[in-house]
């Protein structure tokens, strides 16, 4: 339920909206604000450097903010509110709630501003394109790799980052439902929600490997959930879990390369911020978007992670 700060603000919105057109109309300038997710992990930060870069390209004005925490959908909601009410010529959105900023979205689209979606798309077709990684795919893959680590057999755990936003679920569901497809052997024993936070994920991993001491593997589905789980091996000193991150940051990158953590999937997140700004600039030109702008991903370990083809796409 969304609280009565974030009512008052959709209600000034509104006001504020009304039918003008957006501010590009009414001067030179166009103003793009991007409302993240968060601003906490290595992960945002890569997607505001491509967002700095387009918007250097392209000669606008961009501003990147998000939540202190990947919990605060209220939060969000505001930000979102306060962004609209300075009539921005478009804005990004990467959605903490796949539904609860709808209404507010709508009111934008309607008084003629362009939503694009970044990372983590909304339930409607309200945005004119949503520029993220094909999670789904990417997940499917972490399970492929775990599934070849353990030989096809055993029992394995997940550590998500949330159940509301499009990445947290189908990150999720992209790896159970590969492994309920194609590896009838693994048994998914536990799925654990961590919101995202080093520490909470942290609490969550260590009380999984209770629970399952005969446990085989681990997947993390973003930054702060794959950092949890390496921080619960090393507490708890268990060796010979298969872990598989998402994401990759230094903490990753250098689990990797020490051996604690088996590979992760990175995405491009320079390109996701990149090709939001510049979508939401071809759509005030007026030009006509494909819904989903795939940005890519790629598996890396210790086998591959200096070649250069990966190191394009990892963020320290």
């Amino acid at each position: 339920m969304l609280s009565r700060r974030t009512i008052l603000g959709a209600i000034s919105v509104t006001l504020a909206l009304g039918s003008a057109p957006a501010a590009f109309a009414q001067s030179d300038e166009i103003y793009i604000p991007l409302i993240s997710k968060g601003f906490q992990h290595q992960f945002w930060q890569a997607v505001k450097s491509g967002a700095d870069q387009a918007a250097d390209e392209l000669g606008v004005r961009i501003t990147f903010e998000g939540p202190d925490n990947e919990t605060m959908v209220d939060r969000q909601i505001d930000m979102l509110a306060a962004a609209l009410a300075n009539n921005p010529s478009a804005v990004g959105f990467a959605a903490l709630d796949s539904q609860a900023a709808i209404p507010l979205l709508r009111q934008a689209s309607e008084a003629g501003i362009p939503i694009v979606a970044f990372d983590s798309g909304v339930d409607s077709d309200i945005p004119v394109t949503t520029a993220t990684t094909d999670n789904v795919a990417a997940a499917a893959l972490a399970a492929d790799k775990m599934a070849e680590m353990i030989g096809g057999s055993g029992k394995v755990a997940v550590v998500a980052h949330d159940q509301t936003s499009r990445t947290g679920i189908d990150r999720r569901d992209g790896f159970l439902n590969r492994m309920k497809s194609e590896y009838p052997d693994i048994e998914v024993v536990s799925v654990q929600y961590g919101q995202g936070d080093q520490l909470q994920s942290t609490e969550v991993a260590k009380a999984i490997l209770t629970a399952n001491p005969d446990l085989n593997g681990m997947f993390g589905t973003n930054e702060g959930s794959a950092i949890g789980i390496v921080n619960a091996i090393r507490e708890t000193g268990t060796t010979g879990l298969a872990i598989i991150g998402y994401d990759s940051g230094k903490a990753q990158t250098d689990a990797i390369r020490e051996g604690l953590m088996s590979g992760a999937i990175t995405q491009n997140p320079v390109g996701i911020g990149y090709e939001t700004v510049k979508a939401a600039v071809a759509a005030l030109n007026g030009e006509t978007l494909e819904p989903v702008i795939d940005t890519g991903f790629y598996y890396y370990d210790q086998s591959n992670i200096d070649d250069p083809e990966i190191q394009a796409v990892l963020y320290d």
